[in-house]
């Protein structure tokens, strides 16, 4: 069936626009979004608070024992959101309703990034092009009839939008025009739609323009966010140049048309990654799809484009969990998939999903709380980006899943915003260097946004948390990004300045210290010696170090890191999320910050520090699930991995593929029922399966180490590791083979699931030299 919400439409992007499909024959729309479009709601102007001369007098107070101290570190200011992140209009297209909806389907090719939707005398195909920055819609269909109008009216919209409308006949077809000013605001946005139709003539109907009896019509659409005025003939003379390019893929066909002969068959529902045997594209070979005035190439040739540059990356990396043979649960629609949350099929279905929703989120921006998708101007938590945890569980399967555009759009966040991190470190800390904020709208880098119960200002860690994926995207290529290298540096001029105080056992004091977003259970949040900040520093320090090697600034943060006190264990037996004596843990949390050393970092490991490894197992038993929220399972799950738990990582697993989080288009919801658009689960869950599967630092690599009990066969291929090789696992009942491809020549240490090995085994990798290892069944 055609999307009956917004939160079920089929979904396309390109890392800037965005598009989201019902696929309705007679009303059909295609929400527009850019990641650029947020709104002013005052927090444009927001700054730092100026608090660095308060600093010492809070420290004195928190290490005197005053508990609540930090609650009074603050400029007295409300909190302050972010600006919200909206979708732009609807591009609308109607038509006379009948019964001509015999033979519906709807898919999404993940191959391709095309939306298709198509019934017995109509089609629709929408994606997003990566390669020209344009959403292309080509509707096909015997005497096509429509009324196209651009309608910004979405929920939430608010009423002072200003908005204006243009509808114009060109040379080609029509171009339409969408205007909206923000209320009490310069700032605009302005959507172009250039229409070309075949076989048929456009009329202007205001607010927008009839095409009658067309054969097929093309639709061109962007969207601008700006000050000032748009220059709206540049923009459609940009969109028709889109048309004039030579075709150089003849040889490609569109796809057919489907039979408007075929008998009407039950309605198999939304099919999103459906295989390439039972898609539409692959059925009724023999219908024709032929139309004049080259819109056909014009299609074929945008798509190829696009698909040129989409398809690689989407297609590094593949999983596959069981057969189809074995498993008739591979070829059905993903709307009946996912009432099946025990069928591999599912898991295997949502990895492709997974990946392709974050390939298509990231681009001049990494994914936002939303994806780079929503239909509603009131988006949970601003659809901003959260620090935090968020935005690093959705981007965690970068490195490992071969996707170095999801790397680049967060180093383009990151890079973009550091002189907003410096204005925190000198207004908040007084300090060189910079912090990063916990909330971003992806345009200010300022810290504003904090109250008593989220003193988010509070928070060092987020640079280090931030520019943990990018450190892993040099690890896996083998070479030092410059940039990254002086940011890293900034990082350790900050914990230089900050840490100052030292505590009764002599080791340094991280203060005031805060675990997002938890408090203990016996003081106020901001308090001292959060684990996730002692892990950040240490971890910030020495990577500083390694990235300048033989330097004086190097030799003196290892110097400080050294000085650092220990994590402590509880007396649970569990890691405090607090290493200051006498803090009580709140174990009933979503986030799991405390065990930050052990996902993402790896300084806690079963191989390296198995005690505080089994403490750390025991810190995770304890963790409650607060409420229900998607991304705590699912970090859950990822420590586990790490832990080499299968049984937990798969229970923490279960309880995503089981608590209705999945829409129909297989983007996810934050709480259970499907409550809250949120691409936290399906961005994440790509990065577990992996971790499960394969781990890797620049010194071991660790096959199968949390291999769940209901996945006994399978095949994860193009994986790369941190020591630079890709990864090819196979396994099964009877054992597993792996191939590794390394790229460049180095000894790693290999861990295995076998119960007789004893220790680690070396293997020595040679550049260019494949090495295929057998393990053992178990």
């Amino acid at each position: 069936m055609p999307a009956g919400r917004w939160e079920d439409a089929f979904l396309s992007g390109n890392g800037r626009h965005g598009a989201m499909v019902f696929g309705d024959p007679d009303d059909d729309r295609v929400i527009v979004n850019h990641h650029t479009l947020v709104r002013p709601n005052g927090s444009e102007h927001g700054r730092p608070p100026q608090l660095a001369a308060e600093l010492a007098a809070l420290q004195d107070r928190l290490l005197t024992g005053d508990t609540t101290a930090a609650e009074r570190f603050t400029d007295g200011r409300g909190l302050m959101w972010v600006q919200p992140f909206h979708p732009a209009f609807q591009v609308r297209l109607r038509r006379a309703a009948g019964e001509r909806q015999h033979g519906y389907r709807r898919s999404v090719d993940f191959t391709t990034g095309v939306a298709d939707a198509a019934c017995a005398d109509w089609r629709s195909r929408v994606f997003v092009s990566r390669a020209d920055d344009v959403i292309v819609q080509y509707v096909t269909g015997p005497g096509t009839t429509l009324d196209i109008s651009l309608d910004h009216r979405l929920p939430g919209a608010p009423a002072g939008l200003s908005v204006g409308h243009g509808a114009a006949l060109t040379r080609e077809g029509a171009l339409l025009t969408l205007r909206a000013r923000y209320p009490d605001s310069d700032r605009a946005y302005t959507g172009v739609t250039l229409v070309v139709p075949a076989g048929g003539r456009p009329t202007v109907e205001p607010p927008g323009v009839r095409v009658e009896d067309a054969e097929a019509v093309l639709l061109l659409t962007r969207v601008h966010r700006h000050t000032g005025e748009l220059d709206v003939l540049a923009e459609a003379e940009s969109l028709r140049a889109l048309l004039l390019a030579p075709d150089p893929y003849p040889e490609l066909a569109p796809a057919p048309a489907p039979d408007p002969d075929r008998e009407p068959g039950p309605d198999p529902g939304p099919d999103p990654g459906l295989p390439p045997d039972g898609s539409l594209a692959h059925a009724d070979a023999d219908a024709p799809d032929a139309h004049p005035l080259g819109l056909d190439s014009t299609y074929t040739h945008l798509l190829a484009r696009h698909t040129a540059l989409h398809r690689p990356a989407y297609e590094r990396v593949s999983l596959r969990l069981g057969t189809p043979e074995d498993d008739p649960d591979h070829g059905i629609a993903g709307s009946e998939l996912i009432r099946r949350p025990k069928s591999p099929a599912l898991l295997e279905r949502l990895f492709a999903a997974g990946r392709y929703h974050l390939l298509s989120a990231s681009g001049m921006l990494p994914p936002r709380l939303t994806g780079l998708w929503t239909g509603d101007w009131n988006t949970g938590w601003s659809g901003a980006f959260t620090n935090d945890a968020n935005l690093n569980l959705q981007t965690a399967s970068a490195a490992a899943g071969a996707l170095p555009e999801v790397t680049e759009a967060q180093a383009a966040l990151v890079y973009a915003q550091l002189p907003d991190w410096r204005d925190n470190a000198r207004a908040i800390f007084g300090t060189r260097g910079v912090v990063a904020p916990a909330h971003t709208d992806g345009e200010s880098g300022h810290t504003y946004h904090f109250s008593r119960e989220y003193p988010l200002h509070l928070w060092t860690a987020g640079a280090d948390w931030l520019l943990k994926p990018l450190v892993d995207h040099d690890e896996t290529r083998g070479e030092q990004d410059p940039r990254l290298a002086a940011t890293l540096a900034e990082v350790a001029y900050f914990y230089e300045d900050f840490l100052t105080r030292t505590g009764p056992d002599g080791h340094l004091v991280v203060v005031p210290s805060y675990s997002p977003e938890n408090r203990p259970a016996n003081a106020s949040w901001g308090t001292l010696n959060a684990a996730m900040d002692l892990s950040a520093a240490r971890h910030a320090l020495h990577t500083a170090a390694a990235y300048h090697p033989g330097t004086p600034d190097a030799e003196r943060w290892r110097a400080l890191a050294d000085r650092l006190p220990p994590h402590r264990v509880n007396g649970d037996g569990a890691i405090a999320e607090w290493a200051w004596p006498g803090l009580d843990d709140s174990y009933d949390h979503r986030h799991l910050s405390h065990l930050y050393g052990v996902w993402p970092l790896d300084e806690i490991n079963p191989y390296d520090t198995p005690d505080l490894a089994t403490a750390a197992h025991r810190a995770l038993e304890l963790r409650g699930a607060e409420n229900d929220s998607a991304h705590g399972h699912l970090h859950h799950a990822l420590i586990a991995a790490r832990l080499r738990d299968g049984e937990r990582a798969e229970a923490a697993l279960g309880q995503v593929l089981a608590g209705d989080f999945f829409h129909a288009s297989l983007m996810t919801a934050h709480y259970p029922a499907r409550h809250v658009y949120n691409a936290d689960a399906a961005h994440t869950l790509p990065a577990l399966v992996i971790e499960m599967l394969v781990q890797s630092t620049p010194e071991r690599l660790v096959l199968l180490p949390a291999l769940p009990d209901a996945y006994e066969s399978g095949q994860l291929l193009g994986v790369r590791t941190r020591f630079g090789a890709e990864v090819d696992l196979t396994w099964g009942p009877d054992g597993a083979t792996a191939v590794i491809r390394p790229t460049r020549s180095v000894r790693v240490d290999l861990r295995t699931p076998s119960r007789t090995s004893t220790g680690p085994r070396q293997l020595s990798l040679r550049a260019g030299e494949d090495c295929v290892l057998t393990l053992e069944a178990q």
